[in-house]
């Protein structure tokens, strides 16, 4: 019984949330997506996201470089236990 009120209850909230944000209309959407946007385009973020990418990129890089050598260090103890 509780998870039915509770369902309607949420349903109820969705619904007039929706409703009432609907009201808002575009223009309060265009208003969003321009702030974004700009945002978005800032020249500092443009360049912080271009290091962003560089340094995803090298930390990658150098983690693979970390794994093989671990994976060949593996590969050697293993293979002196079974000789």
């Amino acid at each position: 019984m509780k998870n039915k009120v509770a369902f309607v209850f949420v349903s109820l909230v969705a619904f007039l949330a929706y409703t009432l944000g609907a009201k808002a209309g575009k223009a309060r959407y265009k208003e969003i997506s321009s702030a974004v946007s700009s945002f978005w385009n800032d020249p500092k973020v443009k360049k912080a996201r271009k290091r962003a990418v560089a340094d995803a990129k090298k930390a990658t890089q150098e983690a693979a470089k970390t794994a093989e050598k671990a994976a060949k260090k593996a590969a050697k103890r293993a293979q002196k236990r079974l000789s």
